[in-house]
């Protein structure tokens, strides 16, 4: 867990959104994160600070003035061991107030003598979020170095549509997370591909290949936390798209290799994740095939090969290949990555990897062998990224030397 022992400041202003923050609490507590937290008066008009005591098991604040905190300075003391405070709701008004350098409550004046990084996740009507002010607002506070997250569109609870949602507390969270990632591939372009595609034999059948997605994602996951601009190019899975990453979601090889021919323009890496079908049904039937006497007979054609399109490509970019072996990985994964004619293969044995949680990479490059370890998808796509992060800064300095 990336936030075990981190301290938080869990600030809570008002609003509908509020009930969404005890979920927050109870998300990044069990993550392992320590958190304290602080309510606006409004706050308390929308969730309890009894709730938020239950749910991070310590002392709920909300007054100023509270005799409580030694010296009763409660502004300072309850932010200096802080490793970040985060705003979730935030209201126009509070935003109004971070902008101005106001302080007159308890949370506002926390956040005006913090030491800490803070984050705020905006929530109110759609008018209030697209007026003028609160724009103004918002670009003073990313100047000054505040993380916004979200909002979101949709339905809200005052009738209306549009955006203002508080983000997703789970995307909050992997929000917090992302900022103790080190921005190793801050600037540059990247496109995955992830998941399986799907080549279809009549309307309702298909032949594929087993891929949850899991990795893939945790690798557009991973190279945005980087610091990346990602662009994530999906067949069909049951997986949400990772904060912040755009995704284009496609179901045969053959939109997939479309998608990346338009994408990859510019990138600086591409990783491809995907399990792309080696073949294609040539005699596809337009009607659903009836069972009869004799089974159908499918002609099979090649798919085309996306890896080794973009490694060959002028100036293309850093390119990773995935190689998902039964046996021989190490014999198998370079004979791959001769073949494709790429930098680096991302190896392991698919009947550990399908569907689980965790894996177990080996990375093949010029260089040799390097081993990722088991663990979680994620943690090994952070491991891969830190590697390809190296791999282009010792292009650059060879490059430099030339």
């Amino acid at each position: 867990m990336t936030l075990k022992g981190k301290k938080l400041l869990l600030g809570i202003t008002g609003g509908v959104a509020a009930y969404k923050a005890a979920q927050l609490a109870r998300l990044l507590v069990k993550e392992g994160a320590d958190v304290r937290a602080v309510l606006t008066e409004a706050a308390t008009r929308f969730v309890t600070p009894v709730t938020l005591q239950a749910l991070t098991g310590q002392t709920v604040w909300t007054n100023l003035w509270d005799p409580r905190v030694p010296d009763n300075m409660g502004h300072i003391e309850l932010s200096r061991d802080r490793e970040l405070i985060v705003v979730a709701p935030a209201s126009a008004d509070f935003l109004a107030k971070l902008a101005a350098g106001l302080a007159d409550d308890l949370l506002s004046t926390l956040c005006l003598a913090r030491r800490c990084p803070l984050m705020v996740a905006p929530a109110m009507n759609v008018e209030m979020w697209e007026n003028g002010a609160t724009q103004r607002n918002l670009h003073t506070l990313r100047g000054d170095g505040v993380q916004v997250v979200g909002p979101a569109p949709g339905d809200q609870a005052c009738g209306e549509v549009g955006m203002g949602r508080l983000a997703e507390p789970e995307e909050i969270v992997v929000e917090i997370e992302a900022l103790d990632q080190p921005k190793l591939l801050a600037g540059k372009r990247v496109l995955v591909t992830a998941g399986p595609t799907v080549e279809p034999i009549d309307p309702v059948r298909a032949i594929t290949n087993s891929s949850s997605g899991r990795m893939g994602y945790a690798v557009a996951r991973a190279a945005r936390e980087a610091g990346a601009r990602v662009t994530l190019i999906s067949g069909p899975t049951a997986l949400e798209a990772p904060a912040g990453v755009e995704r284009v979601a496609v179901t045969t090889a053959e939109q997939m290799f479309d998608a990346v021919k338009r994408a990859v323009s510019g990138c600086d890496v591409f990783f491809s994740v995907a399990a792309v079908s080696d073949y294609r049904v040539k005699n596809r039937a337009a009607q659903k095939i009836k069972k009869g006497v004799a089974a159908p007979v499918l002609e099979l054609t090649e798919n085309p090969d996306i890896l080794a399109w973009v490694a060959s490509q002028k100036n293309a970019p850093f390119c990773v290949g995935f190689a998902a072996e039964s046996e021989k990985l190490a014999e198998h994964a370079r004979a791959k990555r001769e073949k494709k004619g790429v930098p680096l293969i991302a190896a392991n044995l698919a009947h550990q990897a399908l569907g689980a949680e965790t894996n177990e990479i080996v990375l093949f490059d010029e260089r040799g062998e390097h081993r990722l370890g088991r663990a979680s998808k994620l943690d090994l796509a952070r491991r891969l990224v830190a590697h390809v992060a190296g791999a282009l800064a010792g292009e650059k300095r060879a490059r430099a030397k030339a």
